[in-house]
């Protein structure tokens, strides 16, 4: 599922990046970066002269995006080894800060948010990707997937201010907050 062939076709990451608005130079984390599918393309997205923190609690997946982007040739990718409620981001630095599909996962949102919030630069971005309680397509049963409201309330109470929610993607829903 985290790589699957028709990924690209439903996950849209380029409309992703386009709502955070991430471009050549943004400095952004995929947090929850797993593998490092969307570390790529946000490598690609911000280019030479920006950089992209790929942040995962397991090392078992930093060692894994090592290779990866190794092999990809890109040289705009740090790997952060995080904790579950806390990134390990610096500070101030980020323009963008991307989780999808790992906010489920996270036992002290609270802590978690609090940080990520710690290290977007005033006006930075968070986007927040899950899928929809409704079920459908891939992903996890519906029983582990969370409402949107539930996900907009951790937010709020880490002191970040709900923009809006996208509606491009076919099974999961799009928050985008601000620092």
């Amino acid at each position: 599922m985290l790589e699957g062939p028709d990924r690209e076709a439903w996950q849209r990451p380029e409309l992703i990046m386009d709502a955070l608005g991430i471009g050549d130079g943004s400095v952004v984390a995929d947090l929850g970066a797993g593998g490092g599918w969307f570390t790529v393309r946000l490598a690609k997205r911000v280019g030479p002269n920006g950089v992209v923190y790929a942040e995962d609690i397991q090392p078992q997946m930093i060692e894994a995006i090592q290779r990866r982007v190794q092999r990809e040739g890109l040289g705009n990718v740090s790997t952060v080894l995080g904790a579950a409620d806390h990134p390990a981001l610096p500070q101030g630095r980020l323009d963008a800060a991307l989780m999808v599909d790992t906010f489920h996962e996270v036992e002290d949102t609270r802590s978690l948010l609090t940080n990520v919030r710690a290290a977007l630069k005033p006006g930075g971005r968070l986007g927040i990707i899950e899928y929809r309680s409704d079920g459908g397509g891939p992903g996890p049963s519906p029983e582990e997937r969370m409402p949107s409201a539930q996900v907009v309330r951790a937010a709020e109470a880490a002191g970040f201010r709900f923009v809006r929610q996208e509606q491009f993607l076919p099974y999961q829903y799009m928050l985008v907050f601000t620092r």
